[in-house]
């Protein structure tokens, strides 16, 4: 495990929050040029251990912050975001840049055009230095990938740094700047940042226009700081024609953070009765979370789980088969490429009948109305984000079974398949300083709500440890 940073007298540019970069670009401290070159030192550093990232195009990164420094220094900044660095997660478009959605049986064709969040946030001026690494199709918590190299964790490199959005937990993390795209379908950005230390939002399904669109898939940001977290929301939550499922136009004001906990009816939701059994560091971090919220004036209450193992084979059945349609229309050569884990869990879907099939589909129904009845009751829901602390990186995930392949994820799942936000945020550590993270879910389409009870955190949590260094040289 790599030494944490000792407290520096000054922070480095590449660790500053993406406020105060802006703040810093206003009141002329640094320009965005200053702010990419020290970023790219080091990303120098950290990537040849970390493997974070994807379409790495330092050039093209240099002349739009060279663009964005010479706006700054007119005063007349292109948008909230502009000279901002940030990467996007390699299954979400921009334009002429291959999408292999982690997976070597894939064709590289380049993107006609950008996918929604990627658009917003180049017009709001963000510089897109890189995309980051997934394994393959996304249907993994791992940093393992036919396509791209292993992704590391940089709290400690023996270890995942989860996934699908491995390379951006691993970035975030590792202090690759401070804006990191990920997507979520089962715990794929919560999973990642819980892992990595970092904050995590699926938003409620729609927020975040996304192409193409699926049942249960979002997109979102993965930040350092929940200011952060609302800062990316502010400006990839808009309307967009080209998702069918997108929300209509709202009037959330991002910056409405502050939240009091005070009477507010909390769930803590813990041993669930499926899946992985819980670690007691988890559990007691978790435990550590509700209390403090309780210290607020929160009413806290332990819940039932309301996963159960006929949902989570359900998810499991409907998943393997839609990943066999996949795979049955690649040849024998491209079937070869894709990874053995991957190849071997969805193959088995080729059994499954009609069926089996659509009952495994009607759970996500089954899931929407025991999250509705739950939420009848409360205002916001605490749990782990994992059950475990960590897992070694070479792993697929963490019980490395395809036949077991979703047990990490029951306390992140049930709410992309109900569309209810849900935020992870560190809540602590363990015994050797790896982070574990809490997650906070609110009703449906209280993003806003879950983005302040996660602020309110950050000042009930305590200090943090400071972030991992990279390797010396």
């Amino acid at each position: 495990m790599h030494k944490p940073r000792t407290e520096e007298a000054v922070t480095s540019l590449h660790d500053l929050s993406a406020v105060d970069l802006i703040a810093g670009y206003r009141a002329k401290q640094f320009s965005p040029s200053e702010v990419l070159e020290d970023l790219l030192a080091h990303v120098a550093l950290w990537e040849p251990q970390l493997r974070a990232l994807y379409a790495f195009d330092p050039d093209g990164a240099r002349a739009a912050a060279e663009a964005s420094t010479a706006r700054w220094s007119g005063g007349e900044p292109s948008g909230p975001l502009d000279g901002v660095p940030v990467t996007i997660k390699d299954n979400i478009a921009t334009k002429g840049v291959p999408v292999p959605l982690g997976a070597a049986s894939v064709k590289l064709v380049p993107a006609e055009k950008d996918a929604p969040p990627a658009a917003r946030l180049r017009e709001a001026g963000a510089i897109l230095f890189a995309k980051t690494t997934m394994p393959d199709y996304g249907m993994l918590s791992s940093g393992l990938s036919s396509f791209h190299a292993l992704a590391r964790n940089p709290w400690d490199i023996t270890k995942n740094p989860g996934g699908s959005s491995a390379g951006a937990g691993a970035a975030g993390a590792a202090g690759y700047g401070p804006l990191h795209l990920g997507t979520d379908i089962g715990g794929s950005i919560r999973l990642p940042a819980g892992w990595c230390g970092l904050v995590g939002l699926k938003p409620s399904f729609g927020r975040v226009p996304i192409d193409p669109p699926y049942v249960g898939r979002v997109a979102g940001p993965m930040t350092r700081t929940v200011d952060d977290c609302a800062l990316m929301m502010s400006v990839i939550a808009k309307p967009d024609r080209s998702d069918g499922m997108s929300l209509p136009a709202d009037t959330i004001n991002w910056k409405a953070l502050e939240k009091s906990p005070r009477k507010l009816r909390i769930g803590l939701m813990l041993d669930l009765g499926v899946g992985q059994p819980l670690e007691k560091p988890v559990r007691d971090v978790a435990v550590k979370a509700a209390k403090a919220f309780e210290s607020a004036g929160a009413v806290v209450t332990e819940v039932d789980g309301i996963l159960t193992r006929e949902m989570l084979d359900g998810l499991d059945n409907f998943w393997r088969a839609r990943m066999w349609d996949d795979l049955s229309k690649l040849t024998s050569d491209e079937q070869a490429r894709v990874l053995p884990y991957i190849f071997k869990w969805g193959a088995s879907g080729e059994k499954l009948s009609g069926v089996d099939v659509i009952r495994g589909f009607n759970q996500t129904m089954a899931i929407r109305a025991a999250a509705k009845s739950l939420f009848c009751e409360l205002d916001y829901l605490i749990s782990p984000t994992a059950p475990n602390v960590n897992y070694p990186a070479e792993f697929a995930s963490p019980l490395n079974d395809p036949m077991k392949p979703f047990e990490h994820i029951c306390y992140t799942v049930p709410w992309n398949m109900s569309e209810n936000p849900a935020i992870s945020i560190n809540g602590g550590y363990d015994a050797k300083g790896f982070p574990i993270g809490v997650q906070i879910v609110g009703r449906r389409f209280d993003d806003i709500g879950v983005l302040g009870m996660a602020k309110a955190f950050e000042g009930l949590r305590g200090p943090q440890r400071p972030w991992p260094r990279p390797p010396a040289k």
